[in-house]
């Protein structure tokens, strides 16, 4: 396996670990139910995360490999932001020590598609991290990863999701219907999807930086 390692203008992006320390910081996104709230799945107990770290790693090790569960990390030029508000990590300039702030994921599909996903730290939220680890995922996708197709799916009432995506040049593509179940209640999707041809959007350079194998 070539670990993936990528950068962005704050963001780092690598493997996960399996260490007492990315579970509890696993559990700091995911065991939070406004984290969660959008997603197919409800707030996750540290075991469940523990366990979900264990399944990370031996996707990473599949050959070949089709998930690419991801930890986002700051970079350590984000400091001075994060000091207002989604706090300050000494490790940052090193992301394979820093503590991660949130999850991406990349699963690869037939005929060269793929489907993304992305969580952030609740105190993460509204400094246009979202944008930058959904932008480095669209690289990894279309340069590395070779990917034609990159479709996204969110809540229907995931408002904000849906302007980062816009934003990066995904078409709405339509709703589906009782996509997810959970809590005993079903709920819609709105589907995304992005073509390679139309990355980077126009006026934008495709983000930077990072390594990736399979």
């Amino acid at each position: 396996m070539v670990p993936v390692r990528l950068t962005g203008p704050r963001l780092a992006i690598r493997e996960h670990h399996h260490t007492p320390e990315e579970v509890a910081a696993l559990h700091a996104v995911f065991g939070d139910p406004e984290v969660t709230r959008h997603l197919p799945f409800g707030p996750r107990d540290p075991d469940t995360c523990a366990d979900q770290l264990e399944l990370c790693l031996d996707e990473a090790m599949a050959e070949p490999r089709r998930v690419y569960r991801l930890a986002v990390t700051l970079r350590a030029d984000a400091t001075g932001e994060a000091d207002a508000g989604a706090g300050t990590d000494v490790d940052a300039a090193d992301p394979a020590r820093a503590t991660l702030i949130g999850q991406g994921s990349l699963t690869l599909g037939p005929r060269r598609s793929a489907h993304l996903g992305y969580a952030l730290r609740r105190d993460a939220w509204g400094r246009g991290y979202a944008g930058e680890l959904a932008g480095l995922l669209c690289g990894l996708a279309f340069g590395p990863l070779g990917v034609h197709r990159l479709v996204a799916l969110t809540d229907v009432d995931n408002r904000a999701s849906a302007r980062v995506l816009t934003r990066l040049g995904f078409q709405l593509e339509g709703r589906v219907r009782h996509d997810v179940y959970r809590d005993g209640v079903w709920s819609d999707s709105q589907q995304y999807a992005l073509l390679a041809d139309e990355w980077p959007p126009p006026g934008a350079a495709a983000p930077a930086g990072g390594t990736a194998g399979g």
